[in-house]
């Protein structure tokens, strides 16, 4: 019961396992589930986001934090100071001039630290791409984990990409041994 047939693990699948042991433990009141499990649930439902508004798609990012999207039922809330945020969300126009104090700001988070990019300006530079003055793309400068598309994006895309980040916290362990 619960062997892996797949060629590239080996050993006891621990979904079917753990699968089992919850039906019998089910109707008693247990919960059983992996300490990483339990970490990256709690890292979804507690996102605290800096803002990093550069540009007009500030206007959708703050939209998005108003009652009708209301993105803290996610459990994601806005924080002013980088050492209590875990989230950046650029929003906006990134130029030369500002790039060293974005990088300055994602230096100062905790980690494990997430980038949201949002617009066209923040992705890829938008109608202001040839410009001397403009940053081709915030990955020029920080690590981004989400791209949410657009000129402004939409709030309820700006939501779609944190369900997004969300599904890719919860996928991907990150704790350190």
């Amino acid at each position: 019961m619960g062997v892996a047939t797949s060629p590239n693990t080996a050993g006891v699948d621990k979904e079917v396992v753990t699968s089992a042991l919850n039906s019998q433990l089910q109707d008693k009141g247990f919960l059983l589930t992996s300490t990483e499990d339990i970490i990256n649930w709690a890292r979804t439902g507690s996102l605290h986001w800096m803002t990093f508004g550069l540009a007009c798609c500030a206007v959708e990012m703050m939209h998005a934090a108003m009652p009708r999207y209301d993105i803290e039922r996610f459990g994601i809330a806005p924080r002013a100071s980088p050492r209590q945020s875990d989230l950046m969300i650029v929003a906006g126009t990134l130029t030369n001039k500002m790039a060293p104090a974005l990088r300055k700001v994602y230096d100062q988070m905790p980690e494990p630290r997430y980038v949201i990019s949002m617009g066209s300006c923040a992705n890829g530079g938008g109608y202001y791409h040839y410009s001397y003055s403009v940053v081709r793309g915030c990955d020029r400068v920080v690590p981004v984990d989400v791209y949410v598309p657009g000129c402004p994006p939409s709030a309820e895309a700006l939501l779609y990409g944190l369900l997004q980040l969300q599904r890719k916290i919860r996928r991907t362990g990150t704790i350190v041994r």
